[in-house]
């Protein structure tokens, strides 16, 4: 049976000064870059993401949600596997990956849950990103599979990660990018 799957993946810790940099190198937007997921790697809420499931869920969410620019995430994690549009505060605009890392491209959306975002940034709070989405687990020995029919819906930014060693970057649009 299918259950929603919320992992949270990547801290992102972000000096003030940088974020200035990025909104005046971006036109007035906030966009970071960072370590979204990580494939065949045990998170902390001990669930594995075999990478070729992984790998057909992010081309499909590129497919879909990018290439129609609704990547849209939230503030904090709904109980629900509905995106509601009143609690968006980014949208994704660009998965890549780089070994067993999902990559991200975000700009961080001046809706009220993205302004709220910006300033816990502006004010060095660090907070994670963290995926979700519906599928069913199978149990091996200590760790926890996510199984073949998992979906990703989207991606969260939330208080507490799960996966170590991520950290979100400041993304300058003419220089980085």
């Amino acid at each position: 049976m299918k259950e929603l799957l919320i992992e949270r993946i990547a801290n992102f810790s972000i000096s003030p000064q940088l974020i200035l940099e990025s909104i005046k190198t971006n036109e007035g937007r906030l966009v970071v870059k960072g370590i979204v997921q990580r494939a065949d790697t045990k998170n902390g809420n001990g669930r594995v993401y075999p990478k070729e499931v992984l790998a057909r869920e992010v081309q499909k969410y590129k497919d879909t949600f990018i290439k129609e620019n609704r990547g849209l995430g939230e503030l904090d994690h709904p109980e629900s596997p509905i995106i509601n549009l009143k609690n968006v505060c980014h949208n994704i605009k660009d998965l890549w990956w780089d070994g067993d890392d999902v990559w991200a491209k975000i700009e961080v959306l001046t809706t009220p849950s993205g302004n709220i975002l910006k300033e816990l940034l502006l004010n060095g709070i660090t907070v994670g990103i963290s995926s979700r989405g519906m599928g069913s687990v199978k149990q091996l020995g200590e760790t926890v599979e996510v199984q073949d029919d998992f979906e990703l819906l989207c991606f969260d930014f939330v208080s507490t990660p799960s996966t170590q060693g991520a950290f979100m970057e400041v993304v300058k649009e003419s220089m980085d990018y």
